[in-house]
């Protein structure tokens, strides 16, 4: 039972009021350390921030409200399929403006607890504060470690929704590409995240935040943080790197004013570059405070999203020294970026994977996403294995964490069926297009990779290559013959029958492209087969090891045929997970998408055809033509198609 204590209002009212006569004083002082003039701007946004925090006091005395976010929290976790996060139920018909009662909750604050499940709760915890912050859009503001609870039933449970946050939906996908860049160190793209973020006025181009050298300033952070250990350990390595730079020897003090010497020549560049007169300067750091001040801007929401996460943090931080919250960022960011098809996510997907993004094109042709693919790859293009498997580690770390309180290795089951349920999706999803758009070059890829073994590599197709040849060089070198042949006729005979080896590698000609996709679908072989198969190995009585790699390994040796004995078997981990029978009816029920998908996968196959088609140099432009329209016509015949609402 939470009753408002009276007068709390007229408190609240006096205390703003005398923080906003002395945040004007507290602004000039911190300046006049710092050694910058103070201005207007500057006393302005100091009171804006005194009237932001205003803002969310009062809001926390609107108990109806307090009633109204807490319900809407729980029912919106329910539909995520949060299970493992929950709050308090509220009793509706007790609820009065300044009386707010909800059910008893049975748990210890999360920071107390030792239960060895409590590091999992503080993912737990950092998944519902993202999902509130780039989802449902409505923001716990008030974290501290007693609105934290571990429940009686391994749940995590938040109280006090008196003060929260609106995040609107433009906001949500800028703070989503920004942590999608900031993961894959994409620092070229903040400059535009910064403008989209509100830190920087909308008048500003990323063209001058990027020169300011804000990026340089956002790689040492997201360094720092990304080792974790918070302050205490950030601040430990970063005196490491300026004791290593500077000098081991240095006191304090000396490190201190050699960085602050450096951190001056660089300003004095940074003005040089924009062509002002440093020599006419008479304070560097003034005329930079000025100018970051025209650059960059604090947003009110800022306020309440530094708060929560500072507050999560210093809870991991208690479990583990080390803890690193940009890290536990990571299996949100996956799960949502696989999940969600709004075209920013979309985008962000991609560049994390390391494919080009797909520009808007005014043609309607099936052949136009082919071609935005394609074409253009370089040594550091194309998809990301590694990056591809991290990301599907995280999605199941994210569901096994958040949709189960993951007793007996329900979790785990749970990450299985969920990662089943997107890639076996009859709609389709993001990911499930990037991986159909992999497979197609693939298959294109390893076809050609055959027909080349088979038709040009192979020492018969080299001997017939020769033989084709062999009647145009001997032409060649008889002056008599060949100046007696009519040129017809030498052209049907001999150039014809002699170009055709040419023509057929042409055709079959593997590219970089194809060297990248046979590589990555190699290494995606090395890192999942371990995980799905075991080796069966056995040891018989005198002691000798065999397994299938090495029963394979014999049998190629000595030049055998025979099907090895010992054939892998699936791994006891995957085993045990579909030995489950709701598992398999679940994952059974998503056998229909299967149909779906290789539907998809053959649309893919003909309009790389018709792409491939139409990158030949050796056919003529009709049957180009007429081969590109045939495979794309049947291409969109096969693709499954849906309604714009589906």
């Amino acid at each position: 039972v939470k009753v408002q204590r009276p007068g709390i209002l007229s408190e609240i009212a006096l205390d703003l009021y005398i923080l906003r006569l002395l945040s004007p004083i507290q602004t000039t002082l911190q300046n006049a350390v710092n050694g910058i003039k103070t201005t207007q701007e500057d006393i302005d946004l100091s009171i804006q921030l005194v009237d932001e925090w205003g803002r969310g006091f009062v809001a926390e005395t609107d108990y109806r409200l307090e009633a109204r976010n807490t319900k809407t929290f729980e029912a919106a976790m329910r539909k995520r399929g949060l299970d493992a996060v929950c709050a308090p139920t509220v009793v509706d018909e007790l609820v009065l403006d300044k009386v707010l009662v909800t059910e008893w909750v049975e748990g210890t604050r999360l920071d107390t607890d030792k239960s060895p499940d409590v590091p999992r709760l503080c993912g737990v915890a950092i998944n519902a504060y993202l999902t509130m912050l780039l989802d449902t859009g409505v923001l716990h503001c008030d974290p501290h470690p007693g609105n934290l609870l571990r429940t009686t039933d391994g749940r995590l449970c938040i109280l006090d929704w008196g003060m929260t946050l609106e995040v609107p939906n433009d906001l949500q996908y800028a703070l989503l590409e920004f942590i999608a860049h900031i993961n894959v160190e994409d620092y070229d793209s903040i400059p535009e995240d910064f403008i989209n973020l509100g830190f920087s006025p909308p008048d500003v181009t990323p063209e001058r935040l990027k020169n300011s050298g804000i990026t340089e300033g956002i790689a040492f952070s997201f360094r720092q943080l990304s080792a974790g250990g918070g302050a205490k350990k950030i601040q430990e390595r970063v005196k490491a790197e300026f004791q290593e730079r500077y000098g081991s020897d240095l006191t304090d003090e000396e490190i201190q004013k050699a960085a602050r010497a450096e951190m001056l020549e660089r300003m004095e560049s940074q003005l040089q570059s924009e062509g002002v007169d440093v020599k006419g300067v008479t304070n560097v750091m003034e005329e930079m405070s000025r100018r970051n001040r025209e650059l960059f801007q604090l947003p009110p929401y800022v306020l309440y999203v530094a708060r929560a996460f500072s507050t999560l943090e210093g809870i991991g931080l208690t479990i583990d020294e080390n803890y690193a919250i940009v890290q536990e960022c990571y299996p949100y960011l996956s799960r949502r970026l696989f999940t969600d098809r709004n075209p920013r996510a979309k985008k962000a997907l991609r560049a994390m994977l390391g494919l080009a993004n797909e520009e808007t094109s005014t043609t309607t042709s099936s052949l136009a996403a082919v071609q935005a693919g394609a074409g253009t790859d370089t040594p550091h293009s194309g998809l990301k294995t590694s990056k591809l498997l991290e990301m599907s580690e995280g999605f199941a770390s994210y569901t096994s964490a958040t949709a189960d309180v993951d007793q007996d290795g329900k979790g785990q089951t749970a990450a299985i069926v969920e990662f089943s349920k997107l890639f076996l999706d009859p709609k389709g999803s993001t990911l499930q297009d990037i991986l159909v758009d992999e497979t197609a070059k693939l298959g294109d890829a390893a076809i050609r990779s055959a027909l080349r073994a088979a038709l040009v590599d192979n020492p018969a197709a080299k001997a017939a290559a020769a033989a084709l040849r062999a009647p145009q060089d001997a032409l060649a070198q008889n002056k008599a013959l060949l100046s007696a042949v009519p040129g017809p006729l030498k052209e049907a005979l001999f150039d014809r029958p002699a170009n055709l080896p040419n023509l057929l590698e042409s055709l079959i000609a593997t590219t970089p492209e194809d060297e990248r996709v046979l590589s990555n679908i190699q290494d995606l072989s090395d890192a999942l087969g371990p995980r799905i198969f075991s080796d069966g190995v056995t040891e018989n009585d005198d002691g000798v090891v065999s397994g299938v790699r090495t029963a394979l390994a014999g049998q190629l040796s000595d030049g055998a045929l025979g099907v090895p004995q010992s054939l892998p078997t699936i791994s006891p981990e995957i085993a045990s997970i579909f030995s489950d029978e709701e598992t398999r009816k679940t994952i059974t029920d998503q056998l229909p998408g299967v149909a779906a998908l290789g539907r998809r996968i053959g649309a893919g196959l003909l309009k790389r055809a018709a792409y491939r088609t139409e990158q030949s140099e050796v056919l003529p432009e009709g049957a180009r033509k007429v081969l590109v329209d045939a495979n794309i016509a049947l291409a969109d015949a096969i693709e499954p198609k849906f309604d714009s609402e589906d």
